[in-house]
């Protein structure tokens, strides 16, 4: 039997463009993990979210800021598809959110839950495997509490718990049916140091491994230290948003320095903009690209310069927000 399309010229160019086609798509970089323009949402008369818009990348750590009631949580919810929004669009991980499927490779920490107390730890996590109708073989669940910490409490039951423990679990069940987007929503809010420490290992875990991770946290050290983007939220709308480096300016360097030369001051002018105040010295860091420091010290040394003392400085992500939020825009005054 002989093949149709060898008869038919039309066929063949239609299945070249196919391939083609194909070809493009898959050279294509993969969709946001998650992407949402113009969400609103209104209780009553009071608006909760008004105009958010928001991109958080394949493998990239976003931090959601803001005060209790800038409406972190709702649109958290409104990604997930637990509230329905009043206007916008929200995809996951390339498909729109509306479609049950685009949150099956999505994993959710809430920020109250609760959990059958008579259930065991490793039964909470064997339900959740089931309801997601994956295939998680029982070893790698027990690795999964293995690495919040609750591999020695896998059979207690769950009512026996403490906040900090069940914060653990949370996480666990986020995590077992190996998502490609994981959302937390105060992830650390009952943990001691050491369980928020343990919570900022498995962030960049994930995102070593490609996984996105939007996380919400008033924990702003921890957002600092984690984060590769911040959007922030005041009354509901996004007051500031971009790298740690767009929010906070630029870094400066505070030196105590004496003997310097003629060379050496025009090696530290070379830098930037330099301040004097006697034998201190600040100098505003343009586009460091993590040398800069130790080379301009390397370089005042060998020029006969002798180095008392030396002192980075920046805004600090805290008082970033705190100018956003007291002002109540985007721009500190």
């Amino acid at each position: 039997m002989t093949d149709p399309s060898a008869a038919d010229p039309t066929a063949v160019g239609n299945d070249a463009a196919r391939r083609e086609a194909a070809h493009l798509v898959a050279a294509l970089p993969p969709a946001p993990a998650v992407w949402c323009s113009g969400l609103r949402k209104r209780y009553g008369r009071r608006p909760a979210v008004e105009d958010v818009s928001l991109v958080v990348g394949r493998g990239e750590v976003v931090g959601l800021l803001g005060a209790n009631g800038a409406g972190k949580t709702t649109v958290i919810k409104m990604l997930l598809g637990l509230v329905r929004p009043d206007a916008g669009e929200v995809m996951l991980l390339g498909q729109t959110a509306a479609d049950p499927a685009a949150r099956a490779r999505v994993g959710y920490l809430p920020e109250l839950f609760r959990y059958q107390p008579w259930l065991s730890a490793a039964e909470v996590l064997t339900l959740h495997v089931r309801l997601t109708g994956d295939e998680v073989p029982a070893q790698e669940q027990h690795d999964c509490l293995s690495l919040v910490g609750l591999s020695e409490r896998a059979r207690d039951r769950v009512g026996g718990f403490s906040k900090g423990m069940q914060q653990r679990l949370g996480l666990a069940v986020a995590l077992v049916a190996r998502p490609e987007l994981v959302i937390l929503d105060e992830p650390t809010s009952a943990l001691d140091p050491l369980g928020r420490a343990d919570v900022r290992d498995i962030v960049l875990e994930l995102r070593s491994g490609g996984v996105a991770v939007l996380l919400n946290s008033h924990l702003i050290g921890e957002v600092e230290r984690v984060c590769d983007r911040v959007v922030i939220l005041d009354g509901g709308r996004v007051a500031a948003s971009g790298t740690l480096a767009e929010l906070l300016g630029q870094r400066e360097l505070r030196l105590h320095l004496t003997g310097l030369s003629p060379a050496a001051e025009a090696r530290l002018a070379a830098t930037g903009d330099v301040e004097r105040a006697g034998d201190m010295f600040t100098v505003a860091l343009l586009g460091d690209d993590g040398t800069a420091i130790p080379d301009l010290i390397r370089d005042l040394v060998a020029l006969g310069a002798r180095v008392h003392a030396v002192e980075p400085a920046r805004i600090s992500l805290e008082e970033r927000l705190l100018g956003i939020l007291r002002t109540g825009d985007g721009e500190e005054r």
